[in-house]
């Protein structure tokens, strides 16, 4: 697949304050949002999921929504798994994308499952107001799985298709 190479880091802190950095493509950007392409470098277990090495994970990024989402797709183009980060505090510039990680992350597979990871994970003394906002977005996200899995292949082959 012979996508633009332009160059952009990804920047995610995390609650607790750690930067992790990833080298990323941009493959699109507009005033609303933009999308990266990341090849995963090896082999990655994520509960059940084995993202194989060369897995494509076409990141989506909006200033102006609760979350980011990857949907991770094979060779043949054929969806993987939809996760999406809750998160906030999303900037795009044209050397990165910088966004914080809220812990909670939702992992949607073609089978319809949809499920919520790393909630135990959030600091017993969460302020109240971010909890909430972490909570809502959680519920927003889970629902109807199978029109959001779908939803992103669409998007997915229409940008290669493009591309």
């Amino acid at each position: 697949m012979g996508f633009p190479v332009n160059s952009i880091t990804e920047i995610k802190t995390t609650l607790a304050g750690e930067r992790k950095t990833f080298a990323c493509e941009l493959l699109q950007t507009s005033t609303t949002g933009a999308v990266v392409l990341y090849r995963m470098p090896a082999d990655h277990q994520l509960e059940d999921i084995l993202l194989r090495k060369g897995t494509l994970s076409l990141g989506y990024f909006w200033p102006d929504k609760p979350f980011n989402a990857y949907h991770w797709i094979d060779s043949r183009l054929d969806t993987v798994a939809l996760y999406f980060n809750v998160s906030d505090n999303t900037t795009i510039s044209a050397e990165s994308i910088a966004w914080r990680d809220l812990v909670v992350d939702i992992l949607m597979t073609p089978d319809g499952r949809c499920r919520v990871l790393d909630e135990d994970e959030l600091p017993a003394d969460i302020d109240p107001g971010l909890r909430h906002y972490i909570d809502h977005t959680r519920d927003q996200l889970c629902r109807e799985p199978l029109s959001r899995l779908a939803e992103y292949d669409k998007l997915t082959r229409q940008l290669i298709n493009h591309a």
